[in-house]
């Protein structure tokens, strides 16, 4: 048939009216992209610099304009911490001294040792009062030295009163005897008042100590009794009334006074005196909620003429790993020794924040308008979503960045945000490339290069086709089946090649072979004996032995029944010298019998229906080997079948592009296989699927790489669909890095409650939002696509999807770090599996699950987690669950058939129809 009288199938759509009229498209195309460009873009980032701004917005808390009484005073610096010897220099306190002197009129101290014990003298050459404290603790060699400079520098001028231990008791490090005899040794000698530092239950608790020391130095946080910010100040002169009242004439001087800058979220601790109901406030440490509370604090402290130490000069980070995360905020200056927030004027908790919004404008801007540049034909409302859903992307990364300004990080601390940035960053990257699918789908008209089959009633195709059957160790009635409907093809020039691939039981592949001497010269039947390759090295052998006037080789599953019009009505499609191969779509014959293949069958529907029809505007489809066409010249020319891969098929449709062939899918179903029996063959097939991706993107990536020259035989809409195609799959190996740090960071937290910060900005974006979006597109995409799916058929179809997630990730993982896995035959027809193996087929997924769901429970038992930052982070445990429930769901509906059977016994087998 001559190329240029050949019928040709393709719907014409804009495509072909653009060239019917360039001018007036072009035109039209300009004003589209202009009014994208200088309206719709400014308006779509403007509105999301109005939610940055509107999620920012200052706060003015009333002023504080006096002089402070008093700070608590730890020196230490960024990088310097006790616990591993790395001490501040005398000339860094007295650097210290200088800057607060003017600020406050005192301080107070806490040790004796490390070079602290001059802080008396380097404070007084700045007029600078000092409650001078030594620390006690189970080290008794310690405590000697402490009290004994204690007792040596007390008589300074500017020592006004002394603190001999701070909260020994709280920590229990000794019997309140012990600390009285410790307190007595220094009243004998030091004629400055002496007292202890602790809270307020302690004071209560213990009416003994309260008269052994001169005055009752208290501890007043409200943010550890998770009481909430506008509540507060109240709180801490309530907790003075009560020891007022139980020490009527007792001086008290409060020693620490404040609230963190950051830090977890602390739920409501329950009280004396407050009701149950409430007690479902929390306490938030924020910069915001540190200065209202010192602004409150400082000027009702000053009407009560009150005696005070706030907590604390500086930040302090190495506090961190003993006191949570919080330990290092409580400063009124950072650890870099600058102011954290004004005593008066406005107060924004992020003061970084235009620069991160604009950040997330800039980030997302690019992607928006290279989409808008490249993607002509998508209508504007899909513009406009893309761009929306790129400015939530920026400001998904802009706002984790956010999150971790001001933190105070170790060497381990900026190794795991490292990766926390750089995984979000990839995974945004696949979200918005699934985006760009959703867009395009949704919002473009049918394409260009929408193909139907030819008139199976035209003139019959002359060309000689080469059918090539692999088959390993398969049941030989189905293999009957599956021959008996080639013989049945409306075609005549045909062969048939069985190629039986190191079955080693005669009683398999003999009947096969009788088969095929049954239905004549047609079919042709080869046993192959200790076979290298695979089915690679199978259809190889078959190459070399198909007929010389053999055109085109076609490729079919052991399992399938192909319709008698498969070959006329896509045969001519050939006549184009150009086109290398013609691809259907699987389909399936067997949904009818089971819940568990409905779902599967559905899952598969949507690759076939969406992402094929998708990629085929662009010339890019997945070549898979079942109802495949190859033109045998373009085989030969490129090497034939990869035996290095697993994934042969679509390993050759890259090679097949990469030497300047066409593609042709046509959307329409001309045959129908079987779906694994079991989830354990579902499994199997999907982590060959994903394995083989690893290998055709390692092998082809001086071709695929997105800077790769189009000289490498690629366009860049083909470089840009096969890795689009796969990304999400990547996507699926990053959620199992997320999600094993999310349990190896549970478990921490639940050990050490008060030593880890639980990094929900990280996790959240990626885990929830990813779920979210996820979960809406492709609900979206099978009403839109797949058009005979229900909306319950399309929910079970996200099911099967989901149960594969952790299969999928093993594989990309596995195939990162390996270079070949043997080929993974999918199993058909295989007995249901007994009970034990709904757990057994899935038992990693178990197990993941167990660890997600029992961390969930010990989150929500806990005392220490019942806010609502913890609550989210609950949340990013559930979601990440969720692939794990759902692979344990899907194998108890495959293992137990009776309890989820599909009465649909009139229902036709069916076929996928193609969506308009």
């Amino acid at each position: 048939m001559d190329n240029s009288e050949s019928p040709t199938p393709e719907t014409e759509t804009h495509g072909s009216e653009a060239k019917k009229n360039p001018r007036s498209w072009r035109n039209s195309v300009f004003v589209r992209q202009a009014i994208f460009l200088f309206i719709v873009l400014p308006l779509v980032i403007a509105a999301n610099l109005a939610v940055w701004a509107a999620l920012n917005r200052p706060y003015e808390p009333e002023a504080w304009t006096g002089e402070i009484v008093g700070l608590s005073y730890s020196p230490y610096r960024q990088g310097q911490d006790p616990r591993m010897n790395r001490h501040p220099s005398a000339e860094q306190i007295e650097e210290d001294m200088k800057l607060l002197s003017g600020t406050v009129q005192a301080i107070r101290t806490y040790s004796m040792v490390y070079g602290q014990q001059k802080i008396p003298e380097l404070a007084a050459k700045y007029g600078l009062s000092v409650a001078a404290g030594a620390w006690i603790g189970p080290n008794l060699e310690r405590n000697e030295v402490e009290l004994e400079r204690l007792i040596e520098v007390a008589p300074r001028r500017n020592v006004v009163r002394v603190l001999v231990g701070n909260e020994t008791l709280l920590r229990n490090d000794m019997p309140v005897e012990d600390l009285i005899s410790y307190i007595r040794r220094a009243k004998a000698k030091i004629w400055k008042p002496v007292s202890t530092a602790e809270p307020p239950h302690i004071w209560l608790n213990n009416p003994q100590l309260v008269k052994e020391v001169d005055y009752i130095a208290v501890h007043l946080l409200p943010y550890w009794e998770g009481i909430p910010i506008n509540e507060a100040v109240n709180a801490v002169f309530e907790r003075l009334g009560e020891l007022e009242a139980a020490y009527p004439g007792k001086p008290i001087v409060v020693t620490e006074v404040g609230w963190p800058s950051r830090g977890k979220v602390i739920p409501r601790r329950p009280y004396p005196g407050i009701p149950e109901a409430e007690l479902r406030t929390e306490a938030i440490a924020s910069l915001v909620n540190q200065a209202t509370f010192m602004r409150g604090f400082l000027n009702r402290a000053k009407a009560e003429d009150l005696t005070y130490y706030v907590m604390e000069a500086f930040d302090q980070p190495w506090k961190a790993s003993e006191e949570g995360a919080a330990g290092a905020f409580w400063g009124l200056y950072n650890a870099d020794r600058q102011p954290k927030f004004p005593m008066a004027g406005s107060i924004n908790e992020a003061p970084e924040w235009r620069f991160w919004a604009s950040l997330a404008a800039g980030l997302a801007l690019v992607p928006a308008m290279l989409f808008m540049l490249r993607q002509r034909h998508v209508r504007p409302m899909g513009v406009i979503i893309f761009a929306v859903l790129t400015q939530i992307a920026g400001s998904a990364i802009a706002w984790a960045g956010l999150s971790v300004t001001g933190l105070y990080f170790t060497w381990v601390g900026i190794t795991v945000w490292s990766f926390l940035f750089f995984a979000q960053g990839l995974l945004l990257i696949v979200l918005l490339a699934e985006a760009v699918e959703f867009v395009e789908v949704i919002w473009t008209r049918r394409g260009a290069r929408h193909f139907e089959p030819f008139d199976d009633k035209a003139a019959m195709p002359m060309r000689k086709v080469s059918i090539h059957v692999p088959i390993h160790n398969e049941p030989p009635e189905m293999v009957r089946e599956t021959l008996e409907a080639l013989a049945r093809l409306d075609y005549e020039n045909y062969e048939v090649l069985v190629l039986d691939n190191n079955t080693t039981d005669p009683n398999v592949w003999e009947p096969v072979r009788d088969a095929c001497a049954r239905l004549g010269p047609k079919f042709r039947f080869f046993h192959l004996e200790n076979w290298p390759g695979f089915k690679a090295g199978a259809l190889n052998f078959g190459l070399e032995k198909t007929a010389e006037d053999a055109e085109i080789i076609a490729v079919i599953d052991s399992d399938y029944q192909v319709a008698p019009n498969w070959l006329r009505t896509l045969i001519p499609y050939f006549d184009k010298d150009d086109v290398g191969f013609v691809q259907a779509p699987q389909d399936y014959r067997d949904r009818h019998e089971s819940m568990f293949k409905n779902m599967t069958y559905w899952e598969y529907a949507g690759f076939f229906h969406i992402g094929m029809v998708q990629r085929n505007n662009f010339n890019a489809v997945i070549q898979h080997g079942t109802m495949t066409m190859v033109r045998k010249t373009a085989l030969k020319r490129v090497g034939g079948w990869a035996e290095w891969c697993i994934c042969e098929d679509a390993e050759l449709g890259i090679k097949l592009y990469r030497a300047g062939y066409d593609s042709v899918y046509v959307n329409h179903s001309f045959g129908r296989g079987l779906t694994p029996d079991t989830l354990s063959g579902y499994i199997s097939q999907r982590f060959r699927w994903a394995y083989g991706a690893v290998q055709i993107v390692k092998h082809h990536w001086d071709a695929l790489a997105p800077w790769a020259s189009s000289k490498r035989g690629l366009s860049g809409a083909q470089r840009y669909y096969f890795l689009a195609g796969w990304l999400p799959w990547f996507a699926d190996g990053l959620a199992l890095l997320f999600t094993t740090a999310s349990i190896v960071l549970s478990a921490w937290a639940l050990y050490q409650p008060h030593a880890v910060a639980l990094p929900v900005a990280a996790f959240l974006i990626p885990t929830i939002g990813s779920f979210a979006f996820k979960f809406i597109r492709s609900l979206w995409l099978y009403a839109v696509r797949v058009k005979d799916c229900s909306f319950i058929e399309s929910l079970g179809a996200g099911v099967a999807a989901l149960a594969l997630t952790h299969t999928v990730a093993k594989a990309m993982l596995n195939g990162m770090i390996t270079t070949s896995k043997p080929f993974i035959r999918t199993p058909k027809c295989e007995d249901k599996p007994p009970l034990a193996a709904a757990f057994i087929q899935v038992r990693e997924e178990t197990v993941m699950l167990v660890l997600l769901w029992g961390l969930t429970a010990g989150f929500l038992m806990s005392p220490d987690f019942a806010d609502s930052h913890s609550r989210l982070w609950v949340g990013v445990l559930l979601v990440q669950s969720v692939p794990y429930a759902s692979a344990v769901l899907l194998s108890f509906i495959n293992v137990l058939p009776s309890l989820f059977r599909r009465d649909r016994k009139d229902e036709p087998a069916g076929a996928l129809s193609p969506a308009d």
